[in-house]
């Protein structure tokens, strides 16, 4: 699984680079638009995209072995096909979440974290259409549910190997959509640091987790999860919240 961050403008691309101290891959598409936060070590998980004159969001990519097949799982799970090349599909969830189906090409390697990583996709869905949407990513991924300590949030259980864990959250807004979670070892240092890079704070919520906006406007949450160690690898010290 692939977040990809889709901004009007590259302005929000070096405060990423900066965020996650990934660097950036050459460009690529017809007009440069897309581009791959490249880690040190592991596979490559997310990526930026402009898309002039649209609103900064977050998108989720998920690489399978056969998009044809995913494709008709996903539409009998629920969704609806936006647009289909033949090689990528674009889909809407039920409640209007967008993602696309992409080739797996054998990527497996979650990078190693550190003090803070990128960890978590959180699908935000109006309370309406919560039971409908989580049990619609429950079928698409086959990642197992499990409830969170605060009744507005259930889990998806990621897969061995995948850097990306999947958070559903019933929300007020009448809009679904996605937002990037960071986890880290010191909340209140990581969102000095994003402010200093340039972020803004929105909201705080004491011992759980900061929601911050990006120098294009787009919500993402700095938690007081701590990175989870890779099999084998020590687990890092908690500083922050639990």
């Amino acid at each position: 699984m692939t977040g990809f961050l889709d901004s009007p403008s590259r302005a929000a691309e070096s405060f990423w680079v900066a965020v996650t101290g990934w660097s950036l891959s050459p460009r690529r598409g017809a007009g440069g638009e897309f581009a791959t936060l490249v880690p040190p070590d592991g596979d490559a998980y997310l990526r930026v995209q402009v898309l002039a004159g649209a609103a900064p969001r977050t998108h989720l990519d998920l690489h399978v072995e056969s998009v044809p097949e995913a494709a008709a799982l996903a539409v009998g799970c629920g969704a609806s096909v936006v647009s289909d090349d033949g090689e990528l599909v674009i889909l809407r969830s039920p409640a209007g979440v967008v993602f696309c189906l992409v080739p797996w090409h054998g990527e497996a390697r979650r990078p190693v974290p550190g003090g803070s990583v990128v960890d978590q996709l959180c699908v935000d869905v109006p309370v309406a259409a919560f039971e409908v949407e989580i049990r619609f990513w429950r079928a698409l991924t086959g990642w197992e549910r499990r409830p969170s300590d605060l009744p507005e949030f259930e889990h998806l259980e990621r897969g061995a190997g995948m850097p990306l864990k999947l958070l559903v959250q019933r929300v007020g807004s009448p809009v679904a959509g996605l937002h990037v979670d960071l986890a880290c070892v010191d909340v209140d240092a990581e969102v000095a640091r994003h402010v200093a890079l340039g972020a803004a704070v929105v909201r705080r919520v004491p011992g759980q987790w900061t929601t911050l906006r990006d120098p294009v406007g787009r919500e993402y949450c700095v938690t007081a999860r701590l990175p989870s160690p890779l099999p084998g690898s020590p687990s890092p010290k908690s500083v922050g919240g639990a």
